[in-house]
């Protein structure tokens, strides 16, 4: 282990980690909105939204990340469509976490009871007001663990990113590894820098759960 080596390529990590972390959390977002939206249309049986939603959930949880990107960058130009490299990766796992937040998000509002809608509704609350100040502040707080998970399967998800040329973590440890053979060195750094980036919010996960968990059914 060569620690002159392993100093003189920090930088470029942490400048890889700054375009994972910036590119993983504007896709977890993207889903976030999806899964928020797709869950919604379920939850109240929109009609033909409904089948299309299941279809993308289907579609989405059973085709690799990679297929997805790939089709993203080198399939839509053929048809004129454009797009960047980033804008792609942040698109990507937007629509594959989007897949898997719906169900998330789902099973939070499942778990609601029929009677806490029924009493909301007879209080003079419409439908709209029922879901977005009753039913939906308790369907995340126990989606909560679910959408976590989700995120961190999304973090660890941004490895594939270096197929299309963007330059994260693993795009930079290839290309390292690649020019000047230091396996070992660059190989450590790339496990370092993806505990940096997972285990605050692994460690987050488990303290939140914790407290929701006391939150339901005390100490």
């Amino acid at each position: 282990m060569d620690y002159a080596v392993i100093e003189s390529y920090l930088p470029l990590y942490k400048d890889a980690l700054a375009l994972t972390l910036k590119i993983g959390w504007q896709g977890i977002a993207l889903s976030l909105l999806i899964g928020l939206a797709g869950a919604a249309i379920l939850h109240f049986k929109v009609r033909i939204l409904k089948t299309i939603t299941g279809i993308y959930i289907e579609l989405f949880r059973n085709t690799p990340l990679l297929v997805q990107l790939f089709f993203l960058y080198f399939a839509l130009p053929k048809i004129g469509i454009k797009i960047t490299a980033q804008t792609c990766g942040v698109l990507g796992l937007g629509l594959l976490g989007g897949a898997y937040m719906i169900e998330s998000f789902r099973s939070g509002l499942e778990s609601i009871a029929v009677i806490q809608t029924e009493s909301a509704l007879s209080l003079g609350m419409t439908k709209e007001q029922t879901f977005f100040y009753v039913i939906l502040p308790q369907a995340v707080s126990i989606s909560i663990p679910g959408l976590l998970a989700n995120v961190i399967f999304l973090l660890k998800e941004t490895s594939v990113f270096s197929t299309i040329s963007l330059m994260d973590l693993m795009f930079t440890a290839k290309d390292l590894i690649g020019m000047y053979a230091k396996t070992i060195e660059c190989l450590f750094l790339l496990v370092v820098f993806y505990l940096i980036m997972l285990l605050p919010v692994s460690i987050l996960g488990s303290v939140l759960e914790r407290r929701l968990r006391y939150a339901g059914f005390g100490d």
